[in-house]
């Protein structure tokens, strides 16, 4: 119970569907008083209050569990790393992956536990698969797809046939004090939302040369390169216009020469993808090229492709181009179903 509607309404359905619950709230931050208040983040202090309220209004068992040491080594260091190796990672993916549903499923289950619900907008089907929630806009199935079949065969998702109005709609008719409480955007454990401060705390001032794809001329300076990522445009603070006008955007960061390329929009266009560390959810690796729907990024639109799945990785060849992919993100692989897109498996975009 992250201290928000959807956890809250999760948990309520789960106590009406017949279930013994407890709620457990995450103290992920080995410094609590350097997170932020408010609503903006996702395990504040007041947000720990907020479901021991909710928890107090649904009847059921509750507590803290202290994580912070497993979420800095898997998720913030982890972070750091993938920045100052030129890639952008997204943590709330790394979160599912190593903390909410490994160490804290481990843990449940060591306790005796059958599974752990969670109030992300996604669908477990009948058959296990997971796909794409009804609310389309609140779809978080590309940030679970990284869950292979162990932690999905433990795991509940009650929202998934739910909208956000009808998930607030209810907590408001059930008493919950969290109906009307704003979603989190930023990145947790961040507290002030500049990461870009964050990451230069922690990795330090790094300059270097910010250069033109096609001349190789040098246009500005950095302080590190980690704060750039692809198809960044504000922020570059270049010496001299593009010949023709138009902005610049970020191609490519290279830590080994600390240089930042940038180019015109066209040059973003990408249309095939590799990415490593399969896991496949929904279907066995194939064996012959696979037409599906890739989405590469939390917030993106899925764009049909044909995948080829390899010894080290998969090889997404697009069918219409697309602008900004990322090292570090997830490609994530989606089929066309009647009852929601079913997610086929993930992997890292390299």
């Amino acid at each position: 119970m992250s201290g928000g509607v959807d956890s809250a309404v999760a948990a309520a359905r789960a106590v009406d569907a017949g279930h013994d619950v407890t709620g457990v709230h995450l103290a992920l931050s080995r410094h609590p008083q350097a997170y932020r208040t408010g609503a903006r983040g996702c395990c504040t202090a007041e947000d720990a209050r907020d479901a021991r309220r909710a928890a107090d209004v649904l009847g059921i068992p509750f507590y803290v569990w202290d994580l912070a040491q497993e979420f800095h080594e898997d998720v913030v260091e982890d972070f750091v790393a993938e920045y100052a190796a030129g890639r952008t990672p997204n943590p709330c993916l790394r979160c599912n992956e190593k903390i909410k549903f490994a160490a804290v499923l481990d843990r449940a289950v060591a306790l005796g536990f059958d599974a752990v619900v969670t109030g992300h907008h996604a669908r477990l089907g009948a058959d296990g698969l997971l796909r794409r929630s009804v609310d389309t806009a609140k779809d978080q199935s590309y940030v679970l797809a990284v869950l292979d079949r162990r932690q999905l065969d433990r795991s509940l998702f009650p929202l998934g046939d739910s909208t956000k109005e009808q998930v607030r709609a209810e907590a408001a008719a059930r008493g919950l004090a969290v109906a009307d409480k704003p979603d989190s955007h930023d990145i947790c454990f961040i507290a002030d939302g500049d990461t870009r401060g964050f990451l230069a705390r922690r990795l330090g001032e790094r300059p270097g040369d910010i250069v033109d794809a096609a001349s190789g001329e040098v246009l500005g300076t950095h302080g590190g390169a980690y704060a750039y990522t692809v198809g960044q445009r504000r922020g570059l603070r270049l010496d001299r216009p593009a010949p023709d006008g138009r902005p610049r955007y970020v191609l490519s960061v290279t830590p080994v020469s600390n240089t930042v390329t940038v180019g015109p929009a066209a040059a973003l266009e990408v249309d095939e993808v590799r990415a490593v560390r399969p896991v496949w959810t929904g279907c066995p690796p194939p064996a012959a090229p696979l037409e599906c729907a890739v989405q590469l990024r939390a917030h993106g639109a899925a764009t049909p492709a044909v995948l080829t799945a390899g010894a080290d990785g998969w090889s997404a060849r697009l069918r219409t181009p697309v602008r900004g992919v990322a090292a570090g993100q997830a490609l994530v692989a989606y089929r066309p179903d009647p009852g929601g897109d079913i997610v086929l498996g993930a992997a890292t975009i390299a």
